[in-house]
């Protein structure tokens, strides 16, 4: 046995060498890797909390500043003069030039007029009103619509400000199992260099410590790409290197589905939009039922004119004249076909269909929302759950670690409670994140998430 393990010695030398070099290598590489990291960012951080974040977005997301902007127009286009109240006023004037040729006389002819006048309807039905009714709710609906965006907006950027904090608590985790996985291989080494450990214990020790180094990296990306979609909801490409300040945590709530609904029906704002379309269906019934009214128009102005001539042989010669008028006219559509009828018919039955569409929102929101509850529920069961599972898994961990310091278990029984430890920590950031995600939809399903954010 002694003259095998002598042969076998120059081999594990060489091995251990190979290994060792490496390790260090590696190991420098990292380290010099950490330190441009760090050199490189920590100057550029800056503080952000969720409430800035919030902000930030409402005041640069391109979505919100495009709904902003059609809100102004819905506002502008909101006018009486566009309903068709006021008169329409127009002036003219012009200048006609000829030179005329004959066989007697030759002479310039310039001929001046200008003229005035005004157009107004002065009854037509409540076409006016109608307009005008119909334009406030167009400007209420494009509020709405502001309203909704920015409702989704801050569930987006709550969403992926909790999701920064979740991969960084990942990123932490893989750091924490990295280490253990680091320490694990630099205690085989050293075991192998004793005699109490062979080539393969520390070829599987470092191969778990390069799988976690992978992990890492992977998880690095993924927390750099989720800071990215932060600040694309922000409207931010400075590439600033925010420092979430924010606790990464769920606070359960003690909601009632009763007060839920009431709260929903009351301020949800998909709902609030059908009530406008509602009030827009009742408006297009009005004006339907308008149509069969008569109009009175008044037609009225002034227009003047000068002819000058010029004469080579007699001068000048002028012609004024001048009129004013003002007409009235009353006119009813007697029969179009039935055209009207029909176009009143149809708008009562829109307004029907409108009534159907109310009814079945009310329904599938109230349907959602009961889900939503139901699964908010089991999100904070299943938190509870998560949390014992991590103190069972961390102590597990702490024990199996002192185990494996002591010889009592070998390397691969201490890799999988690490794994188990990995997955369990994973599992349970997800579940915080999850409970967020259902907290925050069912806020924005009863309208309150303006008020719990903004």
């Amino acid at each position: 046995m002694k003259l095998t393990n002598k042969k076998k010695l120059p081999f594990n030398r060489s091995a251990h060498n190979w290994l060792s070099e490496n390790f260090r290598k590696m190991k420098t590489l990292n380290i010099f890797a950490l330190l441009i990291f760090f050199t490189s960012t920590v100057f550029a951080q800056e503080a952000l909390t969720l409430t800035d974040a919030i902000s930030k977005a409402l005041t640069n997301n391109y979505e919100i500043r495009i709904v902003k902007q059609n809100q102004r127009i819905a506002e502008i286009t909101n006018n009486w003069g566009t309903a068709g109240r006021y008169p329409y006023i127009n002036l003219s004037a012009g200048d006609d030039n000829s030179l005329n040729l004959n066989e007697t006389e030759n002479f310039i002819a310039n001929r001046f007029s200008a003229g005035a006048s005004l157009n107004w309807t002065l009854f037509d039905g409540y076409a006016v009103r109608i307009n005008k009714q119909r334009f406030d709710e167009l400007e209420n609906l494009s509020k709405q619509n502001t309203a909704i965006m920015v409702e989704g907006t801050i569930q987006s950027v709550v969403l992926a400000y909790y999701d920064v904090l979740l991969q960084k608590e990942k990123l932490n985790t893989y750091k924490e199992v990295m280490s253990l996985s680091e320490d694990r291989f630099k205690q085989t080494e050293s075991r192998k260099e004793y005699g109490a450990a062979v080539t393969y214990e520390v070829l599987q020790a470092q191969n778990a410590y390069l799988s976690d180094r992978s992990g890492y990296l992977l998880q690095e990306v993924a927390y750099k790409n989720s800071l990215r979609d932060l600040g694309y909801l922000m409207a931010d490409s400075s590439g600033t290197n925010y420092n979430l300040i924010d606790k990464f945590e769920a606070i359960p709530v003690d909601y009632k589905l009763a007060d839920l609904q009431g709260q929903m029906f009351s301020n949800n704002k998909s709902l609030q939009n059908q009530y406008i379309n509602q009030r827009l269906l009742e408006n297009a019934v009005a004006a339907a039922k308008n149509a069969f009214a008569p109009t009175f128009d008044f037609r009225g102005g002034a227009t003047g004119t000068g002819t000058r001539n010029n004469f080579k042989e007699r001068g000048e010669s002028w012609s004024k004249s001048a009129s004013l008028y003002g007409n009235f006219t009353l006119s009813y559509n007697l029969f179009s076909g039935g055209n009207r009828k029909r176009g009143h018919q149809i708008a009562q039955i829109d307004e029907e269909i409108g009534l159907v569409k109310i009814g079945d929102m009310k329904h599938d929101l109230n349907n959602s929302l009961s889900k939503l509850y139901e699964f908010y529920l089991v999100r904070k069961e299943l938190l509870g759950i998560a949390d014992e599972n991590l103190v069972a898994a961390k102590l597990n961990l702490q024990i199996s670690r002192e185990k494996f310091d002591a010889g009592a278990i070998n390397s691969f029984n201490f890799r999988d409670v690490q794994t188990i430890y990995l997955n369990v920590a994973q599992r349970r950031l997800e579940a915080i994140y999850y409970f967020i995600d259902a907290q925050t939809s069912m806020l924005r399903m009863t309208g309150a998430i303006i008020q719990e954010y903004e």
